[in-house]
């Protein structure tokens, strides 16, 4: 694991790190890059910095191939809170990538167990995940992998934590009752079979997340702490996320930053 903790913007300091993992694969038409991408405050600010770096023609999509992390289930592709839709308008529609290299789970899918079926199958045909990027919950959660999820777990349907719904409510005016209260979403093992993943973690709200997991046992109380086993887990965070870092620790990460203090630039 690698942590490094910044009081750069969180953002532009995942975008220069994907810019930099991509532009190193040199992918091709035949060898596409591909990505696992998220959703969320911390991911639009990323789509921005992606978007500014590919107008400045330092990086292009063209041969890359996306998997998205999750999607509701019950709600139009086109509805306004949709992970489809938030693609699209956040990211999708302004990069040169092929939009049939766009994938994101259906849930409106007959059969939900086959949809997740399928989605593994079709990460495993690209090749498997590059590099997967994603945030850290509250309680935990990565993805929509919520506490006391399996930690072996594959693409599926997952209800959704009380405390989950009730911080999305925030994009749905605030009424907990038009929340969703389930999901399509990769799962824990999903993750672990990635080659290289990268959590951006921002905020004193994460601060316990973040101390279990870096710190922690790994359990299914805090589905995230499973990435421990992963073998190249790199986290972003800022200061206020870490108030519950033994000092130890935080001290022992601050050293690693000139190891990445060309994404500083």
């Amino acid at each position: 694991m690698r942590l490094i903790i910044s009081d750069k913007n969180i953002g532009h300091l995942a975008a220069f790190f994907i810019k930099e993992r991509l532009n190193a694969a040199n992918p091709t038409r035949e060898k596409n890059f591909v990505i696992g991408l998220p959703t969320g405050g911390t991911a639009v600010d990323m789509y921005k910095n992606l978007i500014d770096l590919y107008n400045k023609k330092e990086i292009s999509f063209a041969n890359v191939t996306t998997f998205n992390l999750d999607e509701y289930v019950g709600i139009p592709k086109d509805h306004k809170e949709s992970y489809h839709t938030f693609m699209e308008e956040k990211f999708f529609k302004y990069v040169d990538i092929d939009k049939s290299k766009i994938n994101i789970p259906d849930g409106n899918a007959s059969d939900l167990l086959k949809e997740g079926r399928d989605y593994e199958d079709k990460i495993k045909k690209a090749g498997g995940i590059d590099l997967f990027i994603g945030g850290l919950g509250e309680n935990g959660h990565v993805a929509f992998n919520e506490p006391y999820s399996s930690l072996n777990s594959y693409t599926r349907d997952k209800q959704l934590n009380t405390n989950t719904i009730i911080a999305n409510s925030r994009f749905f005016d605030n009424d907990i009752s038009k929340v969703p209260k389930t999901a399509m979403t990769v799962g824990i093992r999903t993750i672990l079979e990635t080659k290289e993943v990268l959590l951006l973690v921002t905020g004193e709200k994460k601060a316990s997340a973040l101390k279990h997991l870096v710190e922690g046992a790994v359990s299914q109380a805090w589905p995230a702490t499973a990435l421990q086993f992963h073998r190249k887990l790199v986290v972003i965070t800022d200061e206020a996320a870490c108030n519950e870092l033994r000092v130890g620790t935080y001290r022992y990460f601050k050293k690693l930053k000139d190891e990445f203090s060309h994404l500083y630039a």
